[in-house]
């Protein structure tokens, strides 16, 4: 049973049926899923989990769909790490990695909105399923597209890193290099959703696509015993995965799930494109467009859809927002493989370096329950680290060899053999 009632404006409640529809007619604000809440509650309790699949589809009563789900049925419920030693280095006495960077099939948290969007776009009879990305989401609707027999067309900026290139033509979707910004991009993907029949999945049916970050954050709660932390450390790119985990921790407590116990939200943005962190330190209604200059091409959105909403969430929960340089997100990325054995892609160094800096300016206190956000996987960026990690130790083969070189090694000197 479905319990999506139908979309309504995020801004003035104006409601509209089950359909393609993004921007409300009246008054142009953006547009999201309404639920029948009274329904989840019949169905949706603690005791039903036992029995449930675990992926994102766990949580199907809150989540925009009509039939059964038929797209991404092994995505989502990625662990949760207790991280001792990382939880050592920066003093915490509880912490917590959320790790989509094993996310199946592609890697990323976009598995988790791609396996929604496809699923209510082959409900709303689309055959041809399209979207803007900055890598991870054309890894993902590649991929879930591919599975589903859906035609696809991917746009990315042409400059992507070629880890990302190569992760969708494995998939053979049509892949469109466009010489831009992903502003550009997401911009021509506006203009051609408005004459193709197609389901751009974060554009003419991006309140559905949307939903599917929910997931992260009611996996989150769940992990912790249904208990919400009091930190939450999220990377900001377009700002939607922001609203989306606040929206699920709202909904949870509005059924029952959670306490009252606030959780405090932070934007983590690279340095070289923080118009949401900007907006969140100014606390201004107004986020800046700005032109994209970082390593952080997943986060490298100048004008992002959801940043308005994004910097409320933050503001409201009484969170901050911090960013991070090429230099430090390098680090970051070195920083959490060497000790949590995580190897993230440099969206997770800017939320690790940022969360860095947060606790140690005492605005994210260190006794408290903190969870950091890695949403995609290092395999996908190795450009970055490229002359950053050393070299493998070159040895002849034999006993005396290794012998040798594990001497110099100890002692710190190099030698050759």
């Amino acid at each position: 049973m479905s319990c999506m009632i139908g979309l309504k404006c995020r801004e003035c409640g104006r409601l509209y049926p089950k359909e393609v529809i993004n921007v409300c007619e009246y008054c142009f604000g953006s547009i999201e899923v309404d639920y029948d809440y009274d329904a989840i509650r019949r169905t949706f309790t603690k005791g039903s989990f036992a029995s449930r699949p675990r992926s994102l589809w766990r949580y199907r009563e809150l989540l925009p769909i009509e039939g059964e789900p038929t797209v991404g049925l092994s995505s989502g419920f990625t662990p949760l790490l207790r991280s001792e030693r990382l939880a050592a280095a920066l003093g915490l006495k509880e912490l917590y990695i959320k790790d989509d960077s094993v996310s199946h099939p592609t890697l990323s948290f976009k598995d988790r909105v791609v396996s929604v969007a496809l699923t209510r776009a082959q409900e709303l009879r689309f055959d041809t399923v399209a979207c803007a990305s900055t890598g991870n989401l054309a890894n993902a609707v590649s991929a879930h597209a591919a599975k589903a027999g859906l035609k696809r067309f991917i746009f990315i900026p042409s400059d992507l890193e070629a880890g990302k290139i190569i992760a969708s033509l494995i998939y053979q979707p049509t892949l469109v290099a466009v010489e831009g910004t992903y502003d550009d991009v997401n911009r021509l993907c506006a203009e051609l959703s408005a004459k193709y029949p197609w389901a751009f999945v974060n554009v003419n049916i991006r309140p559905y696509y949307a939903e599917g970050s929910k997931t992260y954050g009611f996996e989150i709660a769940e992990q912790l015993g249904w208990r919400a932390p009091a930190h939450i450390v999220i990377p900001a790119a377009s700002g939607s995965l922001i609203t989306k985990i606040a929206k699920a921790f709202k909904e949870l407590r509005r059924l029952g799930f959670l306490d009252g116990t606030p959780t405090k939200f932070y934007a983590a943005q690279a340095a070289g494109c923080q118009p949401i962190a900007t907006a969140i330190r100014e606390r201004s209604d107004i986020v800046k467009p700005v032109k994209p200059r970082t390593i952080a091409k997943s986060l490298a959105i100048g004008n992002p859809a959801d940043g308005y909403y994004a910097t409320k969430a933050v503001l409201e929960s009484g969170g901050w927002a911090e960013s991070a340089t090429d230099e430090e997100i390098v680090e970051a990325m070195k920083w959490l493989a060497e000790t949590e054995g995580v190897f993230t892609e440099t969206a997770g160094g800017v939320t690790l370096a940022a969360a860095k800096k947060l606790i140690e300016q005492g605005i994210i206190p260190r006794d408290e329950s903190v969870v950091i956000c890695v949403t995609g996987n290092g395999l996908k960026t190795q450009e970055p680290l490229t002359n950053c990690v050393g070299s493998a130790v070159r040895i002849k083969p034999n006993l005396a060899s290794f012998e040798a070189n594990l001497a110099a090694q100890l002692s710190g000197v190099s030698t050759k053999q």
